[in-house]
């Protein structure tokens, strides 16, 4: 594989994993009351905007996710490491897409706030008719399908993190210690379920907005921290699932240095 598509990917591990880092602290922070706000990636743009030197903070940011959304795409589309065209190769194909592309609309945001138009309000109208189209039979159907697909991809965390399916991406035997490689094990486990249970709860949400139709039930991360939260030891958990996503983070900056890629 090129060394060009190589650090563009890299790249993309390491933008990727300071959204979850940002995510998972914050969220944790604010279910012990230490400060904070349960935060999902709109926060974290926020959250980067109001920071000294905010604006290259966020062009940065959007030069990483940039490069996650190019290199979904790449995998996508040109199938670098030969994932094959039968039904489970398809499926991956159109799940590196879909990625790509909300990884590239969260990159066009980060710029968005940098020339000032990103924290701008659209206006009632865009607003209702967007909840307009929800709330039609084919916006139902579209949040229906969505749904299903969060919940299977949050399946597939656990799944993924319990078979052990991770390992086969790293260059675990560069790494002579043990207890290294029991690190990444670990933390991959701990990271990748975290992101299952949040992913499972949004995906549950929208399927109950979709056969009830009631476009309101649709939650975001956020609101599934708030969910987590109203249930027993809520705050004990919020915080467990936040440390989970930091977990996650790490997951991805060791992704991003020993990530095996084919030759």
């Amino acid at each position: 594989m090129d060394d060009k598509i190589k650090k563009v990917a890299r790249t993309g591990f390491v933008a990727k994993g300071t959204v979850y880092a940002i995510t998972g602290i914050l969220t944790f922070m604010a279910a012990f009351n230490m400060g904070g706000q349960k935060a999902g990636r709109i926060q974290v743009l926020e959250f980067l905007d109001k920071q000294t030197f905010g604006n290259i903070l966020l062009i940065l940011m959007a030069i990483g996710l940039a490069s996650y959304a190019t290199w979904r795409f790449i995998q996508s589309v040109k199938d670098p490491e030969n994932i094959g065209d039968d039904t489970k190769g398809k499926a991956k194909k159109t799940a590196f897409f879909i990625s790509g592309i909300i990884y590239l609309g969260l990159a066009v945001l980060a710029v968005m706030r940098v020339i000032g138009s990103g924290s701008g309000s659209s206006g009632s109208s865009g607003a209702a008719q967007k909840s307009s189209f929800l709330a039609s039979e084919t916006g139902l159907i579209f949040i229906g399908i969505a749904g299903a697909g969060i919940a299977i991809a949050g399946i597939f965390q656990f799944v993924k993190a319990y078979r052990n399916d991770y390992a086969k991406k790293f260059d675990l035997s560069s790494l002579s210690e043990e207890k290294k490689r029991k690190s990444i094990k670990n933390t991959a486990k701990f990271g990748l379920s975290s992101r299952g249970v949040i992913f499972l709860i949004i995906g549950y949400f929208a399927l109950k907005a979709a056969f009830s139709a009631d476009p309101s039930k649709i939650k975001t991360t956020t609101e599934a921290f708030s969910f987590i939260q109203e249930s027993s030891y809520g705050a004990w958990l919020m915080g467990l699932v936040a440390a989970g996503l930091v977990a996650y983070a790490i997951y991805m900056f060791l992704m991003a240095k020993y990530r095996r890629f084919p030759a």
